[in-house]
């Protein structure tokens, strides 16, 4: 099967030519959403080839009970799933008697699948030839709103091309759906009710456990040659699904076209009792609208969040291609518009990792929300995890913690963890890291410290609490040591001061530190609180500063850099390139215990600390770094692309930073991990922008300024973005050999170009 199908295009995602083989991997690379719900690329109509339904409403899921050979003390009680929602996409079309499916056709000419990420919609086109010989060209197209995000639409065209024909359309609305990967095949939906009032009809069901509330509702009619028709229909109804049809007599070359809106209301938003009527008044609001307005409606939507969110290539289609992807599925994924939400790896696409929240977020995706978006989005991020401070305390009393501290989870919707692997749940506690350094982020970026004495503040307290305890002191070492950890690298589990771990677990704490001195002095109010609140001691404070200060970190002194953790060079350091290519990737051709004893990282694991801390080191610290661990680097998790494309264009290796980039913009597109149909890489694809942004164009914040480096790919002639810096917004353009700026806004921005210092002024063009 050939992985790079997809057409070169700078707006679309074009597949040509019908294949069964890649029917999953479409589905998921041209998947749907507006940030309330999302849907894979499922066909309208009935296909019984291999295929992976998939919808999803935003915020709903279901806790599925943990599975485990021999249950240990402090398991999570289930694993979160993002729920297959019932399907209201379907539409069964019978020609004659026969039913379309094109899994049995006796032939497909012509067909044509394209995303439009410009514009937000999906189309696809073929002609096919049926067993009963009836050559019919069907034509559809569909989109999810973002401004009215319960609803979505349909237009679905059949032209009868050899004969006149009888096509009957049979819209529907689905329950009886079930996850793929569900630990014990249980039923996650209870129907409450099934009914229908003229041309619309509606599911009320709920979720067992959670109880959510959903109702999953259409609305439909059909025309000929774009005129309304009024007809009977008949209605067929059962426990979990309600269906129509329409029958109609086409003659050849006239166009028969059903219209659906569909979507969902949730007692998320709305009173339980009310979701009947909210869905019909919205239905009937979109279809008065019509398609045709409803899609204008969608395409001024994107085109405002094109206009600050795009990043432009001029010179190579594939890299334009590759970070408008990313862009675009990022957005699909999550707006910002509510703050009870969270990314998931998965985004609307898939159904692994069930969870939805990962460190991912505090990572990669927070610095792209905040550079292209209102500030108040990456607040929000930050916000949610204030909200499950309680959870992240309550998670580490599970694991033994006491007196306030806090261990975030790896795995969540609620703040509960919901990860059931131990390796990773226990001891991939680095994941705390990341929501401190999130908050130290947001504030270097927009320079707004209102959060950190309203919430912050109270956040970074519980974590310091946890690594205080968390470390243990070595009398051998006469230091503090971390010990029983996994690592960024989850290729090494249960080892012993992991050096990022440890480094991360010192930061937090003298950081935790630094803002209670800071708001002891300027907010005392806001001390005072605090300090009631959480009952923190100046005592206890000082006994953190005593772990932070004699922290551990394992040192080379033979190969000058510092060690991953104790026994990486115990390891036998064989290098990736002199690994046979029949071996990778190695997660899906070795036992994990052979994984655990080589010395292939899976992702960047010191890097990512140097990544994170980068004005703490040296440029020549981080060659050595880079030099010496790259090399044993897999790349087989899809957040280590970004991180090596960012350090190697900082070195100056833009070759390789180039192919780091490519990788990680085109890792869904070309299916490197030959995993695509499972669903797409959507937290990782905020690092694809940070390539450029960071990486090319070299952004960072040095003494509180705006500072870039820009650089460019030999392969490219041209690039430009947006970022929205305290409230105004610069355009980078960087061409071979100068730079250009633009700022949109009322006051001059001085800031620092390849460490100079520019003033620009608004509408005033500045070269560099």
């Amino acid at each position: 099967m050939n992985n790079n199908y997809i057409q070169p295009d700078n707006w679309s995602i074009i597949e040509e030519g019908f294949d069964t083989e890649r029917v999953k991997s479409s589905e998921s690379l041209m998947s749907l959403g507006n940030g309330a719900m999302g849907q894979r690329a499922n066909f309208e109509e009935h296909y019984s080839g291999a295929t992976f339904q998939g919808s999803y409403v935003a915020g709903v899921y279901y806790p599925d009970k943990t599975r485990v050979g021999w249950w240990k003390n402090g398991y999570p009680e289930y694993f979160a799933k993002v729920l297959n929602a019932p399907n209201w996409i379907g539409i069964n079309v019978t020609i004659n008697g026969e039913i379309l499916d094109l899994a049995n056709c006796n032939k497909i000419d012509d067909f044509r699948r394209e995303l439009n990420m410009k514009e937000g919609w999906l189309s696809r086109s073929f002609r096919a030839t049926l067993q009963n010989f009836v050559e019919i060209k069907v034509e559809t197209k569909r989109f999810l709103s973002l401004d009215i995000d319960e609803v979505g639409a349909i237009e679905y065209h059949v032209t009868p091309l050899n004969n006149d024909a009888q096509i009957d359309f049979s819209p529907y609305l689905d329950n009886g759906i079930t996850n793929e990967d569900s630990n014990w095949d249980d039923t996650f939906w209870d129907v409450l009710s099934v009914n229908h009032d003229n041309e619309q009809a509606f599911i009320v069901s709920k979720t067992m456990k959670t109880h959510f509330y959903v109702c999953t509702a259409m609305k439909t009619q059909v025309a000929l040659n774009g005129n309304v028709l009024k007809q009977n229909k008949t209605i067929s109804d059962t426990i979990d699904r309600i269906e129509f049809t329409y029958q109609n007599q086409v003659t050849k070359g006239d166009t028969i076209t059903l219209t659906k809106f569909g979507g969902y209301t949730t007692d998320r938003n709305h009173d339980k009792n009310e979701l009947i009527s909210i869905a019909k008044n919205t239905l009937n609001k979109v279809s008065e609208m019509g398609f045709d307005a409803l899609l204008e409606q969608q395409k001024l939507a994107w085109a405002k969040i094109w206009d600050m969110a795009d990043i432009t290539i001029e010179g190579d289609v594939a890299a334009q291609q590759g970070i408008r992807f990313n862009i675009f599925q990022l957005n699909q994924t999550y707006l910002g518009k509510d703050a009870r939400l969270n990314i998931g790896p998965k985004g609307f696409t898939g159904e692994k990792y069930g969870g939805s929240t990962y460190w991912d977020t505090e990572a990669y995706c927070i610095p792209f929300y905040m550079a292209t978006k209102d500030q108040n989005v990456a607040k929000s991020l930050l916000e949610y995890r204030y909200n499950h401070l309680g959870k992240a305390v309550e998670n580490a009393e599970k694991l033994g913690f006491v007196n306030g501290a806090a261990l975030y989870p790896m795995v969540t919707m609620n703040g509960e963890e919901c990860h059931n692997e131990w390796e990773i749940t226990f001891e991939e506690i680095h994941r705390n890291g990341a929501i401190a350094f999130a908050i130290y982020n947001y504030h270097r970026f927009t320079d707004d410290y209102s959060y950190i004495p309203q919430k912050g503040l109270e956040v970074l307290i519980g974590i310091a609490r946890f690594w205080h305890q968390r470390a243990t002191f070595s009398e051998a070492k006469q230091s503090h040591v971390i010990l029983g950890v996994t690592g960024p690298n989850e290729y090494e589990n249960n080892v012993n001061n992991n050096w990022y771990t440890n480094y991360i677990a010192k930061w937090c704490i003298d950081y935790a530190i630094e803002n209670i001195d800071k708001i002891e002095a300027d907010y005392n109010s806001d001390f005072t609180r605090i300090m009631n609140k959480t009952k923190l001691s100046k005592a206890e404070i000082s006994q953190w500063g005593k772990v932070a200060s004699n922290m551990y970190f394992p040192f080379s002194e033979d190969k000058n850099v510092y060690l991953q953790q104790d026994g990486f060079l115990d390891k036998e350091l064989i290098t990736v390139a002199d690994l046979d290519r029949s071996q990778r990737p190695i997660n899906q051709k070795w036992s994990w215990d052979r994984i655990l004893r080589s010395p292939y990282i899976k992702q960047a694991d010191i890097l990512q600390g140097f990544y994170f801390f980068e004005d703490h080191f040296s440029i020549e610290e981080l060659e050595r770094h880079f030099d010496f661990y790259e090399p044993f680097t897999v790349h087989e998790s899809s957040l280590s692309p970004c991180v090596h494309s960012i350090q190697a264009a900082k070195l100056g290796r833009m070759e390789q930073a180039y192919e780091f980039y490519l990788r990680t913009s085109r890792l869904d597109l070309d299916d490197y991990n030959k995993e695509v149909e499972e669903g797409l890489h959507i937290t990782s694809m905020a690092g694809t922008w940070m390539s450029i942004v960071e990486g090319f164009g070299g952004m960072r914040i040095v003494d509180n300024t705006l500072s870039f480096e820009p650089k460019i790919p030999e392969q490219w002639d041209a690039y430009s973005f947006k970022v929205n810096f305290r409230n105004q917004i610069i355009k980078v353009n960087v061409c071979k050999g100068h730079t250009y700026f633009e700022l949109e806004g009322y006051n001059d921005l001085n800031i620092l170009v390849n460490g100079e210092l520019v003033t620009i002024s608004p509408n005033n063009m500045v070269t560099v």
